[in-house]
């Protein structure tokens, strides 16, 4: 974590470089809106007048800077419930409102259900919103109910659409033609601006279509001219807007703020000689995205404002509530006012004390201000968002891309590095991490060979947990609480904040939860007649055991609904039970799978089997499995019908990928003394790419993209450079300072000796012990793989709690040096239990010699404030601050406004 004031500008010239971009894009940002958009905030004008197709399928339309929503019938019936929406003109008009009525309602025909009643006037309902619409057929727009809709007698309507003139071309002679075109857009647009808003809602003048010359017959191409009807739309775009010309940027026109009328000039770039047979008439696919257009203009800031905030096109963001704003406030601001009151309070040691040391808040100040940019980013539309599109050379390119860059940057230590080194984990959560972040920035989750095996990079990280933690408990046995507190605050504190902030909820963001769900259960396992863990009998039960227990819970599911219940009634969570059950069941077992391996590696190492005769045999016969394995997986999973089908199956076969890819990577000296350091440079804030992605360079709550380029759609390839720039400086930097807030919230350890398990009879000692790779350390790393550089260049602190030591390394005297031993890192379990039964008598208890003023209340109170800013303290202090932040949440949680 780089600190300006500690370290040299030659040294951190990259600080400065990324600073200064993130800087500049956030100015550019603001220029943009304030000044450019200033006229159309909610990008109502880019809707309806810019955008273009991101897909050579022509499903995928994506309008200038912002999201498009797709609706469902649900949504229709919560904007136009009970409503009605009307529609006139001529056929290209009749075909959207068929078009429309189909999204409201499946169940209606998307066209004219008999070919004579095509000239005929139509009436349909919704049976599930209520939602009357009708059309009336009227291509000259001169009908006496026309008449009566445009003067204002008529009931008022949700939304009306008209549509008119290529008739007034193809019959000039009886219609009066361009004349008589212009005199009707006069009375009728006079109408509309006298009458409204009593008329309708909404209201929208379809722009002339733009036909496909080559593909009009004879008849029709002999008197619909290009020229006409270019002449056409420009009298009717100059009627309501105004093009702003700026240098570089693809400005829409902007509606006039005297006009209530919106033309949709959109539709006429939506157009393609391949969706249409005759030159007028366009496919479903086109006239979906244009019915679509119509009820994003008309629905979209009438939905419920609340997560995901995936519909961003003519819709404002809510404001925050006074209590999100005040999370906000403090989160921002609690660091920089600490970093400049601390000098001042030296003279006040209590208020002192409430400030925390130079280097804790300048950790607090950049993980409040990268909180505050995701906001910014996320929930204001200073930062235009767009819509994910797949593409199968674009996504290939960057993931061989991304392979070059890894195999590029490899490095090989001087000697053999040992099963799963830390490096190793650092590379392995790296590349995994990278496959995600591209996975999700293409929406690619729609093709089932690509979701299926990025489910096994997820279950990569799960096995992960359970092998690392298992390892750490099985050779520390430490279950005093402060690891408890140092784990579930380093995953979880990243997490808690954007939920607040963001105003979602902890489970949107499943990785960490899911985590931190599997470390309890692993912590509960091996607490539980944790004395007789040296006994693999009792070991391999224990864990059947839990493993069956997780089993119920989550394949009954009534235990978790009740929980959720409870939640919800007591606390005010709002979770999904069913979503949370979806996402622990789909890796029911991979953790269980990473403790029996952690089990089987330790006793391997036990009994010294890899000095066996047999163990040669066993080494080659892995690796040959294991690549029969690979095999074996991808054709299966590319054989699945679809992703459904093979979520079915992935909780029972998921293993087998991750141990082979472990056998494989680990197979010769070579292998295990080589990493990249590229993917290890990822995979040291894969945590924090995992979680901010969601609000930082993907949008929407991860449905969109961000557009930290305020150029439009046409710059998307630079934008994706300039925003991974950002997203991992910001990654990275967020680690390092929640690694220093962790340790302040947590406090350190006291150096006292840790209770360990009496070695079994067969199990080396630390003399005998020694490993194969000549006395190397190996670790998984959990989390992150050290503790941050201090600001002020001093030597970095080994953070156990994301590093678990599996083996410690031996001299050649046979002394082995535990890095850190557990006497360094944590309470002995014994004085720990001691220490936590009586705190309470120790916090009321009054001084040894009381002064005068001395009551039970004062001391109660000094000894709480005392227990939050002693940093030694892991037993009360430790105790306290956990109580005082889970009831500041929970009030926090009851006093929130629903959504």
């Amino acid at each position: 974590m780089g600190n300006p004031k500690n370290a040299s500008s030659n040294s951190n010239w990259h600080h400065y470089s990324i600073i200064g971009l993130i800087l500049a894009t956030f100015a550019s940002g603001w220029v943009r809106y304030l000044f450019v958009d200033s006229s159309d905030p909610n990008r109502c004008s880019a809707l309806l007048n810019e955008g273009q197709w991101l897909d050579d399928k022509y499903t995928n339309w994506q309008p200038q800077g912002c999201m498009l929503n797709n609706y469902q019938p649900a949504q229709v019936k919560t904007c136009l419930s009970s409503k009605r929406v009307v529609f006139a003109g001529d056929s290209v008009t009749r075909q959207l409102f068929f078009a429309f009525a189909h999204i409201a309602d499946p169940s209606l025909p998307q066209q004219v259900p008999h070919s004579d009643q095509k000239h005929s006037d139509h009436h349909l309902v919704a049976k599930k919103s209520d939602l009357a619409l009708d059309f009336y057929w009227d291509p000259y727009l001169n009908g006496t109910l026309v008449r009566s809709l445009v003067d204002g007698r008529s009931q008022k309507t949700a939304l009306l659409v008209l549509g008119s003139g290529l008739w007034y071309l193809r019959y000039s002679t009886e219609s009066g033609g361009l004349a008589a075109w212009e005199s009707m857009i006069d009375t009728t647009f006079a109408g509309i601006e006298k009458n409204m808003p009593s008329l309708a809602d909404k209201v929208i003048y379809l722009p002339v279509e733009h036909p496909i010359s080559s593909k009009l017959s004879a008849e029709r191409a002999a008197f619909i001219h290009d020229a006409d009807v270019d002449a056409m739309n420009s009298d009717l775009l100059h009627r309501v807007s105004s093009v702003p010309t700026v240098p570089f940027l693809d400005l829409a026109p902007v509606l006039l703020p005297s006009s209530p009328i919106a033309l949709p000039f959109t539709f006429n770039k939506m157009l393609t000689a391949s969706q249409t047979n005759d030159g007028l008439h366009f496919s479903d696919k086109i006239l979906k995205t244009q019915a679509n257009i119509l009820l994003n203009y008309r629905c979209n800031d009438v939905l419920p404002k609340k997560f995901p905030m995936d519909k961003t096109c003519c819709r404002s963001y809510p404001y925050p509530s006074f209590l999100q704003g005040l999370v906000i406030l403090i989160v921002v601001g609690y660091g920089p006012l600490a970093y400049y009151m601390k000098p001042k309070l030296a003279a006040r040691p209590k208020l002192a004390a409430l400030a925390a040391s130079p280097e804790i808040s300048w950790a607090i100040s950049i993980f409040g201000g990268a909180l505050a940019l995701m906001f910014f980013a996320d929930r204001m539309p200073m930062w235009m968002k767009e819509q994910k599109q797949f593409d199968t050379y674009t996504f290939a390119g960057l993931c061989l891309l991304s392979i070059a860059a890894g195999l590029g940057t490899v490095t090989k230590a001087d000697k053999d590095m040992g099963f799963l080194n830390r490096d190793q984990t650092d590379e392995w959560k790296g590349w995994m991490q990278i496959a995600i972040l591209i996975y999700h920035y293409y929406g690619a989750s729609k093709i089932s060979g690509i979701y299926n095996p990025i489910r096994v990079l997820v279950a990569s990280y799960l096995w992960m947990t359970g092998y690392g933690h298992f390892t750490f408990y099985y050779k520390k046995a430490d279950f005093g609480f402060l690891r408890i507190a140092q784990v579930m605050v380093r995953l979880n504190l990243l997490t808690v904040a954007l939920a607040y902030v963001m105003n979602t909820d902890y489970v949107f963001y499943y990785f960490a939860p899911l985590v931190s769900l599997w470390f309890l259960v692993i912590y509960g396992t091996m607490v539980a007649g944790s004395k007789y863990n040296g006994n693999l009998g009792f070991m391999v039960t224990k864990l059947l055991m839990s493993m069956g227990v997780m089993t119920y819970v989550f394949k009954s599911g009534w235990i978790i609904e009740a929980l959720f219940a409870g939640l919800a009634r007591f606390c005010n969570i709002q979770w999904s039970a069913r979503e949370w059950m979806f996402r622990v069941t789909l890796d029911m077992w991979i953790v269980y799978v990473g403790m029996f391996c952690a089990l089987a590696y330790i006793k391997i190492k036990e009994r010294k089997l890899t000095d066996s005769g047999i163990w040669p045999t066993l080494y080659h016969g892995s690796i040959f499995l294991s690549v029969l394995s690979l095999i074996w997986y991808f054709w299966f999973e590319l054989s699945q019908p679809n992703k459904f089908a093979y979520n079915g199956y992935h909780p029972y076969i998921s293993f087998i990928p991750v141990l082979a890819f472990i056998v494989l990577r680990n197979a010769t000296p070579t292998l295990r003394k080589s990493t990249s350091r590229v993917f290890a440079f990822i995979g040291q804030c894969s945590l924090e790419t995992f979680i901010m992605q969601y609000h930082f360079w993907l949008a929407g709550d991860t449905k969109g993209i961000l557009m930290v380029l305020p150029f439009g759609t046409r710059w998307r390839a630079l934008n994706l450079i300039v925003s991974t720039i950002m997203f991992i400086y910001l990654s990275h930097e967020v680690a390092d300072a929640t690694g220093y807030m962790t340790n302040w919230i947590c406090g350190a350890a006291r150096k006292r000796p840790a209770a360990t398990l009496p070695p079994p009879v067969t199990a080396p000692t630390r003399e005998n012990g020694s490993a194969s790779n000549g006395g190397v350390p190996e670790s998984i790393p959990l989390i992150a793989q050290s503790a941050p550089t201090p600001p002020n260049g001093g030597t970095p602190a080994r953070e156990i709690i994301f590093d678990v030591n599996r083996l410690a390394p031996v001299s050649p005297q046979g002394s082995s040096k535990d890095i850190p031993s557990a006497a360094e890192t944590s309470l002995s379990v014994e004085s720990s239990q001691q220490h936590n039964s009586h705190w309470l008598n120790r916090l009321l208890e009054a001084p040894l010699s009381p002064v005068p003023q001395w009551n039970a209340s004062r001391a109660t109170r000094n000894r709480i404030f005392s227990a939050w800013t002693d940093a030694s303290s892991s037993g009360v202090g430790l105790g306290v601050k956990t109580g005082l932040i889970l009831a500041s949440l929970w009030l926090l949680n009851i006093m929130w406004p629903s959504t």
